[in-house]
């Protein structure tokens, strides 16, 4: 054997054991002489060529099988050279040796990483395209420390774990390998093997930026930064703007299902840029949210279960696709939420599960490692590298794909060590209680990070609990949120719409209660996804009665959510009517609108959507009492409800009023701050919404009549039903 290679060495190489392969491969220098070595285990023959003066030489086979040596003089100490290889079916391919470059990540990115602190840590991890000493390749890295050998197998290796072993850096637990010649595209997976009980397995990347169509699994190694982003006035706008302050109505869609082509098949990103964001425009919405796009393997987890954290699913395209989507969302004048779950992430063996031959992502204790109600695990939040992972992960959607905002998933499973199990089922905290602090602290971080390095990025938990300060600021003691769906909002109005009218008074207070808290949070409104699905029917299939009444309730629902203080949230489908519950297998039931009423509901939608966005005093004060005031309350006899919507000027008002029951109401009387002439600016009982057309005819004077502590009061009739949205008309106007 050449140079004297220690028979135990070239055994590791030939089992695929060999865990510092660059103490064997490479270039190697004894006395005088230079030895290079590669192992190609399918070539018949292998040359190597000069890169300075062309010259060929062949290399010798050994009698280990795969192996090739050179014994050269000292003139190829510093020589650049490259392989070519003639496998047994005379293929020639051309490959470069990994062995004479030096591992990328320095002292400094492991200090940071294993501190949690390495926040572009994405941009060092994984698979990333480099040119080191002039040579253009790929360097792929992995965290991996308790593996004795980690190699990357792809189609570039005939994935084959014996031809690119990895260096474990300065032993970190970090394995990395430069690939020379390698280009954006090519598939890879790592193939581990632990030091625990001999576990082996094929994972992708953790860190990956693209993957295969599901079923496949592998990661692709893919140029992210060559896009060329058209958005710099939003993104300068959207850094000078105070989302509090903006309207904010949200449009929640699975790319999956708002619309298929012929076949029941997915649009692509840029299919949807042309057709949905139009769409969105024409509806008056002002962001789209949008269920989790990361990749995902199953379509039936609506992208909640992600294997691809750092991944936008190759379902509907590429990242370049997905980037120019956002990029026309932005030039369409529509911000883009992602739906973001840094929760839990499912037991699939490709992915995070047990990722190094021990619960590397997780816990080890099973009282810590798995969701009850969802058979996933729980990310360990204690674990500074996988505190880092996800802290990166919020900011790459944010910087690298210019997301304007994430909406975190099931923050009350986060937050409680208890959540969803019994006593004896979890581990108290050091204080002997059920708050988990390291996802506490994981969050208060991340909301900090997301607004100090993403200006005008928002973040959005779902939690459904009675936690204090969730959307409230880190260094007052909360968790950092800049809004908080209304859970509590959502069910008390959805249980009342539910009733039959004659008994909505005995529940009258199921509106009102929300006031009380109204102002605790920063609250978003949420009609979801969550309401339309697993046998809870449509969201107008809830409300009682014929379709006439049907169709006024929702009408009426959405008049009220609209106008009560808090940002909006719709999910597709809701605008029109869908009757059916929502499934993630086809699309929305379009045909609906060749139905009259069905187009008349969405018309309403529509200009709701632009009347809100027009009138400031309807979300330029949603998050204190200052924006709000009830004129009536109490009328559970009539269920009626009134009440002032005020813009931070207070002389740009809206009074509101809602009548819940079928029964148009006479001579109703309500106070207004101001006398004058108010116009009658929205009626969801107008005819050409489908309504029965009952109101006001466009205006009506006040009377100098006391009502309600204020000097004027109109008298108005009440469409049944229905929402009347009144202003001041501006004096000397007819």
């Amino acid at each position: 054997m050449p140079l004297n290679l220690h028979p135990d060495a070239i055994h590791a190489l030939l089992q695929g054991e060999i865990g510092a392969p660059a103490s064997l491969l490479g270039r190697h220098q004894v006395g005088d002489a230079v030895s290079i070595r590669c192992f190609r285990p399918w070539a018949q023959a292998v040359e190597l060529v000069n890169e300075h003066n062309h010259q060929r030489l062949p290399m010798l086979p050994t009698a280990a099988a795969g192996l090739f040596c050179a014994e050269l003089d000292a003139g190829w100490a510093d020589a650049p050279y490259h392989f070519q290889e003639t496998d047994g079916d005379g293929n020639v391919a051309v490959f470069g040796d990994p062995y004479i470059f030096p591992p990328l990540l320095s002292d400094y990115d492991i200090y940071l990483f294993s501190e949690g602190k390495h926040y572009a840590i994405y941009e060092k991890l994984g698979a990333q395209l480099r040119e080191v000493r002039g040579v253009r390749g790929v360097n792929f890295a992995v965290w991996a420390p308790n593996c004795y050998k980690v190699a990357v197998i792809g189609d570039f290796n005939r994935w084959d774990p014996r031809a690119h072993a990895m260096e474990n850096n300065s032993g970190s637990g970090i394995w990395e390998i430069f690939v020379p010649y390698l280009e954006a595209g090519a598939r890879y997976k790592f193939e581990v093997r632990s030091h625990n009980q001999g576990y082996r397995a094929q994972k992708s990347d953790p860190y990956g930026f693209a993957a295969e169509l599901r079923p496949k699994t592998a990661s692709i190694v893919s140029d992210i930064n060559s896009y060329r982003w058209q958005d710099a006035a939003w993104m300068q706008a959207r850094a000078n703007s105070d989302a509090l302050t903006q309207p904010m109505n949200i449009y929640e869609v699975h790319l999956g299902s708002w619309r298929r082509s012929g076949g029941n098949s997915f649009l692509s990103y840029r299919d949807l840029a042309e057709t949905l964001l139009p769409y969105l425009v024409e509806m008056g919405y002002t962001h789209l949210e949008l269920l989790p796009i990361a990749e995902h393997p199953l379509d039936a987890s609506w992208g909640y279960q992600v294997i691809g954290h750092y991944a936008p699913t190759s379902r509907f395209g590429t990242p370049s696709d997905f980037m120019y989507f956002v990029d026309c969302c932005h030039q369409h004048g529509l911000g883009v939420i992602l739906d973001w779950v840094p929760a839990h992430f499912p037991k699939d063996d490709f992915g995070l599960n047990y990722f190094d031959g021990t619960h590397l992502y997780s816990h080890q204790d099973p009282r810590q490692r798995e969701h009850p109600d969802w058979g996933t695990l729980i990310f360990n939040y204690d674990r500074n590298e996988v505190r880092n992972f996800l802290t990166a992960n919020a900011l790459f959607w944010l910087k690298n794909y210019h997301i304007d905002g994430l909406r975190v998933d099931a923050v009350s499973s986060m937050i409680y060590l208890n959540f969803s199990r019994e006593a004896g089922e979890w581990i108290p905290n050091a204080y002997g209680s059920h708050e988990n602090l390291g996802a506490i602290a994981f969050l208060r971080e991340t909301n900090e990070l997301v607004h100090a390095k993403a200006p005008g990025a928002v973040t959005i938990a779902e939690e459904s609990t009675s936690w204090n300060m969730v959307s409230r600021p880190t260094y007052i003691g909360g968790l950092g949120f800049t809004f908080k769906w209304n859970m509590g909002w959502m069910h008390d109005t959805l249980g009342y719409m539910a009733r039959d009218p004659v008994h909505r008074r005995h529940h009258h207070h199921q509106i009102t209660f929300a006031l009380l808290y109204a102002f605790s949070e920063n609250f978003v409104l949420p009609l979801s996804h969550d309401e339309v699905v697993h046998m809870k029917g449509s969201l107008i299939g809830k409300l009682p009665g014929d379709s006439w009444r049907k169709f006024a309730g929702l009408r009426l629902l959405f008049g009220y959510q609209y106008t009560q203080v808090g940002k909006k949230l719709n999910f597709m489908g809701n605008e029109f009517g869908q009757f059916a519950e929502w499934s993630e297998a086809r699309s929305l039931d379009w045909h609906l609108l060749e139905y009259e009423e069905h187009k008349k509901l969405k018309a309403w939608v529509r200009d709701l959507n632009h009347f809100y966005r027009r009138q400031p005093a309807l979300w330029q004060v949603d998050f204190a009492a200052e924006g709000f005031r009830w004129l009536e309350a109490d009328d559970a006899d009539y269920s009626v409800y009134a009440y002032i919507r005020y813009a931070r000027d207070t002389s740009d008002f809206l009074v509101i009023l809602l009548n819940c029951t079928p029964v148009p109401r006479e001579n109703y009387r309500i106070g207004v701050p101001e006398g004058g002439r108010y116009e009658e600016l929205l009626n969801s009982d107008a005819s050409v919404y489908g309504g029965s057309n009952v109101g006001n005819e466009g205006s009506v004077e006040s009377e100098p009549h006391a009502s309600h502590d204020f000097a004027h009061s109109l008298n108005l009739r009440l469409p049944p039903l229905a929402m009347l949205v009144l202003k001041l008309a501006p004096r000397g106007t007819l």
